[in-house]
């Protein structure tokens, strides 16, 4: 099951920066609109490489079965992606771009995707390594402005069954991406923490290449 619940949250989602004007506004007693949010997160993500630890729960609403793992994630512009489980088990999955491995030490098993098909308009966090996703692919709204936090709603601009909405946490002070929640049409939610986030100018693209395994059971995850 947790297998399942892992896969289904990644199909199915730091440094100081200057504010946007319109965030800044605020400060002088103007509040900040969605707009103003998504233009300070482009300037502090867009095109830039990153890495987070993170914590994962996934709720399969039809089971009511909640699973929990956790990790750390890197994610380099554009389209690159490590998430490394250490819990409860571990695996790895990585996208580098073009090719979705996810590899699982214990079983010597290893499948292989296409990043395009189940990444491509966002989905399993994949925004994270290419913010541009966000303006192409969703209609993003305010959900909720609280004193030390921002909530804001993403929705598809094209229907999908597996992704309905997706909402993000966003600090005020820094301007980090805190939380990612994903839902499917099911009701089916996963969210993502990421703690401890930080900029890596220089991130090496070997992190988000795969060989492999000699031996390794290979799938086909439109076999599965």
């Amino acid at each position: 099951m947790m297998r399942k619940t892992v896969l289904f949250c990644l199909i199915a989602g730091f440094a100081a920066i200057s504010a946007t004007a319109g965030i800044a506004a605020e400060n002088q007693g103007q509040a900040a609109g969605a707009e103003d949010i998504l233009e300070g997160l482009e300037d502090r993500y867009a095109g830039r490489n990153f890495s987070a630890d993170f914590r994962q729960e996934s709720t399969l609403k039809a089971m009511d079965i909640t699973d929990t793992a956790s990790g750390q994630a890197w994610f380099k512009h554009p389209g690159k992606m490590r998430w490394e489980y250490q819990e409860p088990e571990q695996h790895v999955i990585i996208s580098d771009g073009e090719t979705l491995w996810i590899y699982r030490p214990a079983d010597n098993q290893v499948i292989i995707g296409d990043a395009a098909k189940y990444f491509g308009t966002g989905k399993g966090a994949s925004f994270l390594a290419d913010f541009t996703l966000i303006r192409e692919a969703f209609d993003v709204s305010m959900e909720k402005a609280e004193e030390n936090h921002w909530r804001l709603k993403l929705v598809p601009e094209e229907k999908q069954i597996d992704l309905s909405a997706i909402y993000l946490e966003v600090n005020r002070q820094p301007l980090d991406i805190t939380e990612v929640v994903t839902e499917n049409a099911y009701g089916d939610i996963t969210r993502i923490y990421l703690d401890n986030p930080e900029f890596h100018p220089d991130m090496k693209d070997k992190l988000f290449d795969f060989r492999i395994p000699q031996g390794a059971d290979v799938i086909e995850m439109d076999e599965q």
